[in-house]
């Protein structure tokens, strides 16, 4: 446990034994190696604890070996030169002592350095250990972004292979960056003229709406993008994402895969284009009307199939939707929060009452974006488009994926507004890294590089001038990560 996470007093009497201005390096390899090693431990575990589960009356039994080499892997990978905790001491330790060279270069300079000049050492440091942390990541090579190209296939004599390399496997962490740092920018500024406004009496409603809306509608607008992405090109999410975001779905991926070929053109309602067998599979598998997987015929098909089984009712559909999800997502939650808490009357209370307002947050979001497509598909979308085949090709083809988009978002409402800023800034840099390539030329790989060391230097920067600056758990952290 690092020891900004200790209490106070443990955490002295830890501190004592390192020098100050090893402590954030220190502070940070561990909150690094407990980040990137604790979720994969915990997996391991469970799917160990589900398997001896299911190996109970079976022939084959999962040896106790296999889950120690596991284990042991698990635990040496984190220890790993160009890996994350290497990364967070390079960045954290070396921002620490080059501030410390920089500072003594402006005494030689100066005699009393400016604020400004102090400032700018503060920037310059973290910069340049950013930079450098950041190249330290993305020198480990990884099979997911290379490529290996046969040049010349047809003459045996001049066939070569080689080995291309992409750049783009420490996008999510640009991203987070970027994000933290348009964060700490926008929000210092908008307090700034908050403040003006309120001493000239000037502070109106729709400034006071405005401060109220932005993190809900910035977490609707990153959520609309994340789900049009699931939906149409999930290769834009990472592969975690995506597996995560279809387990809470819950939906049949034949109907999923319906409504895409509508979008991209494959399937088109009253023409005949082979199409027929997906969705028909669907209607024997719930035993409805062959015809109604026929697009041909049916147009569109009915909305009972995007319900899988829950009666023609879009209304009861959304209902048993929450239900479904809530309960999942109890199963989910309530076990991390009942970890979290002091194991007592008062933190089993709080405990639940956490657990239950996640659960609802995240099964209104699965609600409305389902209810959103029945909106668009049944209750109101051919009122106003229109019945005719082309609008109910439209309808089928994305306005019905993007009603649900746009809808399920603002269920983070639901959460307390503490807990909105936290996740309008989780999903923000997963939303912009859909409208960026995956993978790019490994020449243009210095350009990331930058925005990142940029952007991290802003946020290090404003975090040392004012604390409260960088928002969220995320700035408690690097406060304590931070201080001697």
């Amino acid at each position: 446990m690092t020891s900004s996470l200790l209490p106070p007093r443990n955490r002295k009497r830890l501190d004592e034994y390192i020098p100050p201005l090893l402590r954030p390096l220190i502070r940070a390899y561990v909150l690094g190696y407990t980040s990137s090693v604790a979720p994969r431990l915990l997996t391991l575990i469970l799917q160990h604890v589900t398997r001896r589960g299911k190996d109970k009356g079976a022939a084959t039994v999962t040896q106790p070996h296999d889950f120690i080499s596991s284990l042991q892997r698990i635990l040496r990978g984190g220890l790993e030169f160009q890996r994350f905790p290497t990364f967070c001491a390079a960045l954290v330790g070396g921002t620490t002592l080059l501030e410390v060279l920089l500072s003594r270069a402006l005494r030689r300079l100066s005699q009393f350095p400016t604020p400004t000049l102090k400032r700018l050492s503060r920037w310059l440091s973290t910069f340049i250990a950013a930079w450098l942390s950041l190249r330290l990541l993305q020198s480990k090579k990884s099979d997911g972004f290379s490529e290996t190209i046969t040049t010349n296939p047809d003459d045996p004599q001049t066939t070569k292979q080689e080995t291309v390399r992409y750049a783009g496997r420490t996008l999510d962490l640009t991203l987070f960056a970027v994000t933290r740092a348009l964060d700490v920018v926008v929000s210092e500024a908008w307090s700034r003229r908050r403040q003006r406004r309120v001493v000239a009496n000037q502070w109106t409603w729709v400034e006071s709406l405005i401060s109220k809306l932005a993190d809900p509608t910035i977490f609707a607008t990153s959520s609309a993008f994340i789900m049009w992405a699931w939906f149409y090109s999930p290769s834009q999410l990472p592969k975690a994402y995506q597996k995560w975001i279809s387990s809470a779905a819950a939906v049949d991926s034949r109907l999923i895969e319906a409504l895409r070929r509508c979008h991209n053109g494959e399937l088109q309602y009253g023409k005949e284009t082979g199409q027929e067998p997906l969705l028909q599979s669907m209607c024997v598998d719930y035993k409805w009307p062959s015809v109604w997987g026929d697009p041909a015929k049916s147009i569109p098909f009915p909305c009972e199939i995007v319900h899988m089984g829950c009666g023609s009712s879009c209304e009861y559909h959304a209902l048993s939707r929450f239900y479904r999800s809530f309960k999942w997502s109890m199963i989910t939650y309530l076990p991390l929060n009942l970890l979290a808490r002091k194991k007592d009357l008062k933190g089993l209370r709080t405990a639940l009452l956490s657990a239950i307002r996640s659960s609802t947050f995240l099964a209104t979001f699965i609600t409305l974006f389902y209810y959103g497509v029945c909106l668009a598909r049944t209750r109101l979308g051919p009122h106003i488009i229109g019945k005719d085949t082309q609008s109910r090709q439209a309808i089928d083809g994305s306005i019905c994926v993007g009603s649900g988009c746009f809808l399920c978002g603002w269920s983070v409402l639901v959460e307390k507004a503490a807990r909105r800023k936290e996740l309008a800034l989780f999903v923000a840099p997963r939303a912009m890294a859909t409208l960026l390539p995956r993978r790019y030329s490994l020449d243009k790989q210095w350009r990331e590089t930058f925005v990142f060391a940029f952007s991290t230097a802003v946020v290090f920067t404003c975090v040392k001038e004012k604390r409260e600056s960088v928002r969220g758990m995320f700035g408690k952290f690097l406060v304590g990560v931070l201080e001697p």
